[in-house]
């Protein structure tokens, strides 16, 4: 990446060679390279089975400047728990004061190295570099992901020791750097989990108790082979992301860390994981102990199956245990609630509904006006409790809400645009977690997001600051503190994440705002549909700069999850999924609902439009 063509005769840089001995890969770094040049390429490194560790070689005896960067830089990308082999490649004060778990710059290709000419050359006792390459993300101090873009240039210098007469790095920049595919074998996604501050919602689990809170989401990405369960365990306890920290809470008391001699944390052969916390843990009562846990079983089992148990220690003694069966009595976790209908309207324009995760094919009216046809219907969303629906009329300009009972009356409309097209009007609704209702409207004279507590009342106009666009598509997270928009600027159509926080006020509606809007597909230029897919995870359709139409999965934070993506469809206009991942994708395409069962093709269900899964 980035090497200069210019400059005949130079040698090519040799590659670095991994070697397998025993299910570990040692990187053969400093082989024979040039000492002079303008630009080279260090290369990413094959990917490589996930199940072998790699770790780097120290510096050889004598090796020019060159091959000490190109060893430091191999040496960032092995699996070094704390990159001890890369530190030989430095000076002593450098060693000590370089933070490389600081950040994470994640870069197009491998970094390329610019041989600095204003500087001193190898025949002094100086040597400097610049390190080179096309920013695609960074990863920050808490471990939370983020899109980046633009040209990456750091400045590496080096010294000759004067007793030894090797080269060392003596100034370099903080964190890590490494090419994508680097950072792939590398790295790998976990939510942590913490609770909603002002969510709520209704145990699945028991129907007769009162609300729980609305377990969050945050994830992070953790080093795949350096202890990840020690990791993430720390990472949890330490704190939320800096994005979620104003609308989440942990229940981890204030300075609770793991024990110092908690060592390495492994679940026994029972599937329980034992985790020593030092005394301050010791001040959570019972409910707060239990919630510890049941962040923690949530986060470890969104790492591996391997745990299904939960045990909080301190001070020798056990404070609490939580199993998997009693977890979702303690916490409601989005992906952990399975919605008992798929909804769509069918070609009378009525609400019909099918059992979720059935075979089925033939769909019933929903009780109620919209399952009557007393309105014909453009588009739909039924809340999370299935116990109320909205709809968009065929005009898009007015939305009615009504009860899913039989009997009921519809009323007039909550919501009239004033839009003169129908493009111009109502975006499809969406219910978030607290029974509110969420719908942009559309109108290019008075654009605006907008919130109906409990469907119904005077609109509350969501405050946007920073967003730069029309909202054309709207979807509330069942964890109540997040909403995906899909927003339209320039003729291009992205999709943005957002934060919501509420300000309850006496006697008044709420004031809320979507706040710190990222994208989460910086490299489609045309989103057309999209629906939440799990707990940090959505489903898109779009299409990148003079591609084709496609179908995948992002993360909140803009990465690209390690799951399969779904079989190609063409003609998509509208992609229904939930939370719960064992629910198949639906689609409309083509005049049809289709589905998509886990492993299989898409199947035909029937004709109709809009199809929804509660939310």
């Amino acid at each position: 990446m980035g090497a200069d063509r210019g400059g005949g005769g130079r040698r090519r840089p040799a590659r670095v060679v991994g070697y397998t001995v025993g299910g570990v890969v040692l990187l053969a770094g400093c082989a024979a390279m040039p000492d002079s040049g303008d630009l080279r390429g260090v290369e990413s490194t094959p990917r490589q089975d996930p199940q072998v560790r790699v770790f780097a070689m120290p510096p050889r005896e004598d090796a020019p400047p060159s091959d000490i960067v190109q060893g430091f830089l191999e040496a960032l990308t092995s699996d070094d728990p704390h990159y001890e082999t890369a530190r030989k490649y430095l000076t002593g004060d450098a060693a000590k004061s370089w933070r490389p778990d600081d950040s994470a710059t994640v870069l197009a290709g491998g970094p390329g190295t610019e041989s600095d000419h204003s500087g001193s050359r190898e025949e002094a006792n100086d040597y400097s570099v610049t390190l080179t390459g096309a920013k695609v993300a960074t990863v920050d101090a808490q471990q939370s992901y983020a899109p980046a873009d633009g040209a990456y240039r750091q400045s590496v210098h080096l010294t000759r020791d004067g007793k030894t007469g090797q080269w060392r790095i003596d100034q370099l920049p903080q964190g890590v750097v490494m090419g994508k595919s680097d950072f792939q074998r590398n790295y790998m996604s976990v939510n942590r989990y913490y609770f909603a501050s002002n969510t709520t919602v209704r145990s699945a689990a028991d129907e007769g108790a009162g609300p729980q809170p609305a377990a969050v989401a945050d994830p992070v990405y953790v080093r795949r082979r350096v202890d990840p369960m020690t990791q993430v365990v720390r990472s949890l306890i330490g704190g939320p992301s800096s994005l979620l920290g104003p609308v989440v809470r942990s229940s981890f008391p204030t300075g609770t860390a793991l024990a110092e001699n908690a060592g390495a944390l492994t679940p026994d052969d029972r599937s329980k994981l034992t985790v020593p916390l030092n005394d301050k843990a010791a001040r959570a009562d019972q409910d707060q102990c239990d919630e510890m846990a049941a962040q923690l079983l949530y986060t470890l089992q969104n790492l591996t199956p391997a745990v299904d148990e939960v045990e909080l220690r301190a001070g020798g003694e056990q404070l609490c245990s939580l199993g998997e069966d009693r977890a979702e009595t303690v916490a409601a976790r989005g992906s952990a609630q399975r919605a008992d209908y798929l909804y769509f309207v069918d070609g009378d324009q009525r609400l019909v509904r099918i059992a979720a995760g059935s075979n089925g094919t033939r769909a019933e009216p929903v009780p109620g006006p919209l399952g009557e046809g007393e309105k014909a219907l453009r588009a739909v969303a039924v809340s999370r409790d299935e116990h109320s629906a909205a709809g968009i009329g065929l005009d898009n300009k007015s939305l009615y809400v009504a009860s899913l009972v039989s009997g009921g009356s519809l009323g007039d409309p909550v919501l009239v645009s004033k839009g003169k097209a129908e493009a111009d009007r109502l975006t499809p609704p969406s219910w978030d977690a607290q029974g509110d209702l969420w719908i942009a409207d559309r109108d290019p004279a008075d654009p605006r997001l907008l919130l109906l507590e409990k469907g119904a009342g005077e609109p509350v106009e969501v405050r946007t600051p920073g967003l730069d666009g029309r909202v054309q598509a709207v979807r509330a997270a069942a964890d109540g503190v997040r909403i995906a928009l899909v927003v339209e600027k320039d003729g291009e159509r992205s999709l943005l994440i957002g934060r919501i926080e509420r300000e309850e006020r006496a006697g008044e509606p709420p004031a809320v705002t979507v706040l710190e809007l990222r994208s989460a597909t910086p490299e489609l230029e045309e989103v057309t549909a999209m629906s939440w897919a799990g707990d940090s995870r959505l489903v898109v359709v779009g299409r990148e700069r003079g591609g084709v139409q496609q179908i995948g999965y992002v993360q909140v934070d803009g990465s690209t999850p390690e799951a399969s993506v779904p079989a190609a469809l063409t003609g998509v206009k509208e992609i229904a999924a939930t939370e719960d991942e064992r629910l198949p994708l639906v689609a409309y395409s083509e005049d049809l609902i289709v589905r998509l069962p886990s492993g299989l093709q898409w199947q035909k269900v029937t004709e109709g439009t809009a199809p929804v899964y509660p939310g």
